[in-house]
């Protein structure tokens, strides 16, 4: 019996999903199936029952895997501690990031910790909210980037900062001249907003609602690059991260006005499993996420 073997196992309890088991560890779904077979063949005992609709442990499989999750974080601690013995930085990171933080915060970071350390391999993939945080506790990837982090039991919060919100408009409209506006003021407003089940949008109804403010959303997307497109032609007003801007402004097809009514800011944070054993290479990372960008 290999490690590999325990691991493929631990990852099919893990995401419910032989697919996923399969993309985990670069198999295919007949080897996850051909391994879990080996493993009950190997100790005489049924490890899984399988049915077209989900996936159940038996009492065995219940051992087996608590002890495979006991063995694999035994053998990830040893790695990490032989790596940091000899220290060496090196190895593979997976990352998975909500597209705002991925396409308009990441780059410059993975771009300097790569020039620190060419031996690490980082792979990012780009999710919405809800898929970064299933990718995470399902062990896809290692780390999640995150807007609005939600607690979870499962998952350790690392802070990272926080992002201003501002109101964004086309050039020609009348907010565009100020130097801010009030929340107030955009009652009545044409509004391109974000979908119900994004993060930034809940923490704008909040602002809203605190304010007393109704909009006409005309628009709502689930991501801040179809939100902008739409700003730019101008069909509404919108309020989204600071960062998030920067290359529209400079070329002036949109316009940045700050919210009069106080610092409205988005807070960013990485997630990642507890109890997981984070690799130097991945706490080198975090600890990179956490400087000043």
């Amino acid at each position: 019996m290999q490690i590999e073997s325990l691991k493929v196992f631990y990852d099919l309890v893990e995401t419910r999903s032989f697919t996923k088991a399969a993309q985990i560890n670069n198999v295919t779904q007949s080897a996850v199936s051909q391994t879990v077979g080996a493993l009950e063949r190997r100790f005489s005992s049924l490890l899984i029952e399988r049915s077209k609709k989900n996936l159940r442990l038996t009492p065995e499989g219940e051992v087996f895997y608590d002890y495979s999750k006991r063995i694999l974080q035994t053998c990830d601690a040893l790695q990490s501690k032989l790596q940091e013995i000899e220290n060496v930085i090196s190895g593979n990171i997976r990352v998975a990031t909500i597209y705002s933080i991925g396409l308009h915060v990441l780059p410059p970071y993975v771009t300097r910790f790569l020039q620190r350390y060419p031996s690490v391999n980082v792979h990012v993939e780009y999710r919405l909210d809800q898929q970064v945080y299933e990718s995470v506790l399902g062990n896809v990837v290692d780390l999640g980037l995150v807007a609005y982090p939600t607690r979870d039991p499962k998952l350790e919060i690392v802070p990272l900062r926080s992002d201003r919100l501002v109101l964004i408009c086309h050039p020609q409209h009348p907010f565009a001249g100020r130097k801010s506006v009030k929340v107030e003021a955009l009652r009545g407003q044409k509004f391109v907003n974000f979908e119900k089940d994004i993060p930034t949008r809940k923490a704008l109804d909040k602002i809203f609602k605190e304010h007393r403010v109704t909009v006409e959303q005309v628009m709502a997307f689930d991501n801040i690059e179809t939100v902008k497109r739409a700003v730019e032609i101008d069909s509404g007003v919108a309020i989204v991260p600071q960062e998030t801007i920067g290359q529209e402004v400079a070329h002036q097809t949109l316009a940045a006005v700050e919210l009069a009514n106080g610092a409205y800011s988005r807070p960013l944070a990485v997630i990642h499993k507890k109890n997981k054993v984070l690799s130097p290479a991945i706490k080198q990372f975090i600890a990179l996420l956490q400087e000043p960008a």
